[in-house]
């Protein structure tokens, strides 16, 4: 599992709330903060991270923590299903390296679906335009509640 070491202070997500890399925020509250996939795996792919708790994998992760987290994603992907209207959405939380997790930081994907087309795999493909990504956490972003973490 990733949480048999020490939590990454450089992983991707790390740098992204310390504002070492740059990312297309979709939603964020003092808890929690959901941002475009950069490497989408379908367009309008949300990844959704806590800010404050260095939990690697679900084992790790503390029950308010896990809270916050799941309310904001149910947001997100009712948001999703308005802006994008997808057939279906997929919600993944994958918890270590065998699972497919690729950054020991916890983290849900909230990956919109629409029937016939395919969805490339996790961390593959080329990585999506900037521009792109802002235009569709715009429309995401217009349909979620004032305050998305209830």
């Amino acid at each position: 599992m990733v949480s048999n070491g020490a939590y990454d202070r450089d992983n991707v997500f790390a740098k992204i709330l310390r504002g070492d890399l740059p990312s297309v925020p979709v939603y964020e509250d003092e808890d929690v903060l959901a941002f475009m996939d950069a490497f989408p795996q379908t367009a309008g792919h949300v990844l959704a991270i806590s800010k404050s708790s260095l939990a690697q994998d679900i084992l790790q992760i503390a029950p308010t923590d896990l809270r916050c987290l799941i309310g904001v994603v149910s947001n997100i992907a009712k948001a999703i299903a308005a802006a994008l209207k997808p057939d279906g959405i997929l919600i993944v939380q994958a918890s270590g390296r065998a699972a497919g997790q690729t950054v020991g930081h916890f983290h849900f994907h909230i990956i919109p679906r629409w029937e016939g087309q395919p969805m490339k795999g996790h961390g593959h493909g080329a990585m999506a335009k900037f521009e792109e990504l802002q235009v569709i956490a715009r429309r995401i972003s217009a349909c979620l509640p004032l305050d998305a973490s209830q």
